[in-house]
């Protein structure tokens, strides 16, 4: 149940980000989710994409790009549902490295992790009656 996340390398400058997302809206693909980090130099846009592939051919023609498996697990939206799916994970010894949250209008609200053990991951919520999302529901909203 991993969805395929795109991390695309760009330099942090004026257009970069503008650059890039263009470069996919004009193929017509479809963010669903994005998350960007910087530093001085250079940004991370992370991204969950309608077309993983076609998005990854695109960019990757003058950047780097890695595809990378993350898991999307829907949350409630109440107090205390972020902590319950982090202790499932803590509790199955699962590292979270980073995360970061989205929103699908037919689905509710979901929050992607990038952990070390993704198959761990998805077993371990998988059987605490967590619903994850798949790749065919990214690309079907």
């Amino acid at each position: 149940m991993a969805i395929r996340q795109l991390s695309v390398f760009i330099e942090n400058k004026k257009g970069k980000l503008s650059d890039a997302v263009k470069t996919i809206s004009e193929a017509g693909i479809n963010m669903r989710a994005m998350s960007i980090g910087d530093s001085d130099d250079f940004g991370i846009l992370r991204l969950i994409v309608s077309d993983t592939a076609k998005a990854y051919s695109l960019l990757s023609e003058d950047t780097i790009v890695k595809v990378t498996d993350v898991i999307a697990v829907k949350m409630n939206d109440k107090e205390g549902a972020l902590y319950t799916v982090l202790r499932v994970l803590e509790k199955a010894d699962i590292n979270v490295e980073y995360t970061y949250a989205f929103t699908a209008r037919e689905l509710g609200a979901y929050v992607v992790f990038r952990v070390n053990d993704v198959e761990a991951a998805e077993k371990a919520l998988s059987d605490k009656g967590i619903v994850l999302m798949t790749e065919d529901e990214i690309k079907s909203i």
